[in-house]
């Protein structure tokens, strides 16, 4: 069975484009392979981003100058 693939226009700064061929060129990849790539990692990332904040919103919360605070009277400042 083969893979489904969408065409997509985007448009890249003149020196990332360059980077990004001689990558491809490098690694016997096509460019959209290293994009691919690189979309699905950004994704992870945001994926394991947003399961933090979930994991952590019980956790208490403190203003920046309440942390400043707790920081000195530990020793930490």
């Amino acid at each position: 069975m083969t893979e489904l693939t969408k065409r997509a226009t985007i448009y890249l700064d003149p020196d990332l484009h360059r980077a990004l061929r001689l990558k491809a060129a490098v690694a016997n990849r096509s460019i959209s392979d290293l994009v691919n790539e690189a979309l699905r990692q950004s994704l992870r990332d945001d994926q394991e981003d947003l399961a933090a904040f979930t994991d952590r919103v019980a956790e208490p919360t403190m203003t920046y100058e309440e942390l400043l605070t707790d920081l000195k009277t530990h020793g930490k400042l």
